[in-house]
């Protein structure tokens, strides 16, 4: 017997038929709106000067707004791991000890995925009664093992890697995109084209749709759910559908950021129509920090350093609003240090459902916060890859080591860091700074750019808090085995299961399985 499947039947039995309620209505829904690569800055609420999310800003003015959330990763596979299983990458596997201190992902070739061992969000709801479903990108492992239905998602519609594309079939198939457990068709191909030139694409109103269907059919049955509505449209290669093309002051990417404010309008229009708002809890996030080296095609981190793939705070500072009508007091903005890991322990007690016992999680319930807006001391964690790069502790962050990218890379014309120069922290090569951190206070230093003096009082007091944090954190770290080392052709979405129903199994190459090379 597994590992899994004796956790759950010994969790069923503890568990039992009466801890689920008759009536399903009583428990509260969840749902999570992660973008993809959007940054702080993109939203008006956040102080885009466009101001073109009426949606999102609007959904702040009913909510709880978090300034001060974080992701757990600069980079989306690693990210999406940790809010689904409320722990680090260095614990759930999401990371490479290829390269030290470097970011890694699941593109389609990696032999690797979300280890049996972690126990998923969406598990543990469903062993209480809730069904779940997940929409757009999966990114946890493309083989069959690894796919949602076998993680405790009810449900999928989307794909489980990122849309790039179009593959040359015979270098590498198009992503597959799947209906549940089988795949219905192809990124490129037929009915989920993306048009690299115009930029048209009509899988965000498909995402859309998918949403309102589930949740429709979901209270007509009585039954709680938790919705994962995964949208990538502002991941590159940005899209958006017709009407929104051309619509935004900040071009493509701009269109797509107001068709996905648009749709998050129409989610939330649903849970009021059907008057099941006051009894659903939805989270709007990002997975990482706005990817500023994509230049037009890329977001906006606000008055924070860097983006997406680094540990400076725009590449894990992340725009994040609560929405609980009757529950969470409308307007108000938290102080609480946030992390998408924290969504896993809220959801949990928010529905009376205990949380494993026999692992840490990162993550801590922010139910008291959003119900009283009371604030909990917690560290935050700032890892790249294998690599602990910083933490915070209050309003102090602490730098072990930084970089940007290589220099070979940044000469390439990637640049993690444009117009952002400063000495010792945006360089291009990893830097130590392990025997005197470089300290910022955030509160008064956004950017990130006015150091702290090691011999200052508060530098000594604050850097007394991050090393007591830091060395707890690695007295009790358990690193999970890594997942994402080892490449091979052979694991490519060739024939995904139900190629064969619709004609689009294509020939499996031999296995060459070999070390991922991982550049950032």
């Amino acid at each position: 017997m597994s590992f899994r499947t004796l956790y759950f039947t010994i969790l069923s039995f503890q568990v039992g038929i009466l801890a689920i309620p008759r009536d399903f209505n009583e428990k509260t829904n969840f749902v999570i709106l992660l973008m993809d690569d959007m940054g702080w800055g993109d939203l008006g609420v956040f102080g885009d000067p466009a101001k073109q999310t009426p949606n999102l800003d609007q959904m702040a003015t009913e909510g709880l707004l978090f300034p001060d959330f974080y992701t757990a990763n600069p980079i989306c596979s690693p990210s999406r791991a940790s809010l689904l299983s409320g722990r680090l990458p260095i614990r759930n596997g999401f990371y490479t000890t290829n390269q030290r201190g470097h970011n890694s992902y699941a593109p389609q070739n990696i032999d690797g995925g979300i280890s049996d061992y972690e126990i998923l969000l969406p598990e543990l709801l469903k062993e209480h009664g809730y069904r779940s479903k997940i929409i757009g990108k999966w990114h946890l492992g493309q083989q069959p093992q690894y796919l949602p239905h076998n993680h405790g998602f009810d449900e999928f519609f989307g794909a489980p890697n990122c849309h790039f594309g179009p593959n040359d079939p015979k270098d590498a198939p198009n992503i597959p995109v799947y209906k549940d457990a089988k795949m219905v068709g192809r990124y490129y191909e037929g009915d989920f084209n993306i048009n690299l030139e115009s930029g048209e694409s009509n899988l965000t109103q498909r995402f859309i749709e998918e949403g309102i269907e589930f949740i429709e059919s979901q209270t007509k049955k009585g039954q709680p759910f938790f919705l994962y509505w995964a949208a990538d449209a502002s991941h590159i290669p940005v899209y958006a559908s017709k009407p929104f093309l051309g619509k935004s002051t900040r071009g493509h990417y701009g269109d797509a950021v107001m068709e996905l404010d648009y749709g998050v309008g129409q989610i939330l229009s649903t849970l009021k129509r059907l008057g099941i708002a006051e009894n659903t809890l939805v989270f709007f996030s990002s997975d990482n920090g706005a990817a500023t080296y994509n230049k037009l095609n890329g977001g906006s981190n606000g008055p924070f350093l860097c983006g997406k793939e680094t540990t400076f705070e725009g590449g894990f500072r992340e725009p994040t609003i609560a929405w609980w009508p009757g529950k969470v007091a409308a307007g108000k903005v938290s102080d609480q240090i946030g992390s998408l890991m924290d969504l896993y322990a809220t959801f949990l007690d928010v529905a009376g459902i205990p949380a494993p016992k026999d692992r840490i999680l990162d993550g801590i319930s922010l139910k008291s916060t959003l119900l009283n807006n009371t604030l909990i001391d917690r560290p935050i964690f700032y890892y790249r890859g294998d690599l602990l790069m910083a933490a915070r502790v209050g309003q102090h962050k602490a730098h072990f080591w930084t970089w940007a990218n290589d220099l070979w890379e940044y000469k390439q014309g990637m640049d993690f860091c444009p117009g952002q120069w400063l000495e010792n922290m945006t360089v291009h090569h990893q830097e130590d700074h392990t025997t005197q951190p470089l300290l910022f206070d955030l509160a008064r230093d956004y950017g990130e750019k006015y150091q702290i003096k090691p011999h200052s009082t508060e530098y000594k007091e604050a850097m007394k808090k991050i090393n007591t944090a830091v060395k707890e954190h690695l007295e009790r770290l358990k690193k999970g085995e890594p997942q994402l080392n080892f490449c091979d052709p052979a694991v490519m979405n060739w024939a995904p299961p139900g190629c064969r129903e619709i004609g689009q199994c294509l020939p499996v190459p031999p296995s060459n399985r070999t070390l991922c090379f991982w550049p950032h």
